[in-house]
């Protein structure tokens, strides 16, 4: 009997090979067919570290009818920069669902979990975001904040971008990073002058305190918070959640143990009639925003279906 070699692609291979897909479609794909109750999906396994402080993510399961079951562990370590290394590392191990052989192993650095991330978001902007819109807030001057902007003209024009960040120098650094791209930057004084003059806010931090509260959301404001993937992890007052005419998970089955949404049911700020899974609102558009005075949440925690479907993309892109 003879071994089959996986495919193995560094990051490069991966990066060059995400030039050439449009990635929108293809994560939009992978959430009908969850909502669909046509991937399985088990619960996120997850490990979390304290000295330094940093966590591990085990997400995997597999779409009916693929060729691929997907295995990815994605870790983010929040000191990995002092350093000089990503905070987000990882791999993705793609086997095969009809013999369980090892098909592919992607070394992707974790930057995979990032581009499907910030896809996700664009996602929700084009099915959720007010059609007026000016200025739009990002909370957050990470990988995952810079992303959205790399993104951000696959579903809008805008070009006025208001960011607020802890630090001073993280500001500056996330300004001077976007100074030939086209876009304005301003860089807000506090969370308050963000919200005042945005109609749509993606939070992208990793913060275990609320940082944004509902007396401070405008009507007709969209909101796509991305950095509560844990128990622990929430960047909303829960009171956001139940201010809401429409809230969207990817998963939710999956917000009932992370995110903004599993906080706001443990605050019984949960109105369960607005709650909308992100598949169901693909297919079906008219579940979305009706007027621009409505405010809208989408809680983003990341589910295994962008995992298979990107995963999936990369290696058929790479077959010899």
């Amino acid at each position: 009997m003879t071994t089959k070699v996986p495919l193995v692609l560094s990051l490069s291979q991966i990066t060059s090979t995400l030039e050439t897909l449009d990635l929108i479609p293809l994560i939009e794909e992978g959430f009908i067919a969850l909502s669909s109750n046509k991937a399985i999906v088990p619960p996120v396994g997850e490990l979390l570290f304290e000295n330094p402080k940093g966590e591990s993510h085990i997400k995997y399961g597999y779409i009916l009818n693929q060729p691929y079951f997907v295995i990815k562990i994605a870790s983010g370590f929040y000191e990995n920069p002092r350093l000089g290394l990503k905070s987000s590392q990882g791999v993705m191990l793609v086997f095969s669902q009809h013999t369980g052989v090892l098909e592919a192993i992607l070394l992707d650095e974790g930057h995979l979990t990032d581009i499907r991330t910030a896809i996700a978001s664009m996602i929700t902007l084009k099915h959720l975001a007010p059609k007026h819109h000016t200025k739009i807030g990002v909370i957050g001057t990470g990988i995952q904040a810079k992303l959205q902007l790399k993104y951000l003209n696959t579903v809008s024009a805008c070009k006025e971008i208001v960011v607020w960040g802890r630090t001073t120098e993280n500001v500056n650094a996330f300004k001077n990073y976007f100074k030939d791209s086209g876009y304005n930057i301003t860089i807000a004084s506090s969370i308050q002058e963000l919200a005042d003059s945005c109609n749509i806010i993606i939070t992208t931090t990793p913060t275990t305190q609320p940082l944004l509260l509902a007396s401070q959301i405008k009507k007709g404001t969209h909101i796509t918070a991305i950095g509560a993937d844990t128990p622990e992890k929430i960047e909303l007052e829960s009171a956001i959640i139940k201010k809401a005419d429409i809230i969207v998970s990817d998963s939710i089955a999956q917000s009932k143990t992370r995110g903004e949404i599993f906080k706001a049911r443990q605050d019984n700020c949960l109105p369960k009639d607005k709650l909308i899974e992100l598949g169901h609102l693909i297919k079906n558009p008219e579940l979305g925003r009706q007027n621009n005075d409505q405010i809208t949440v989408a809680d983003l925690t990341g589910v295994a279906v962008q995992d298979i479907m990107i995963a999936t993309a990369i290696i058929n892109n790479n077959k010899i």
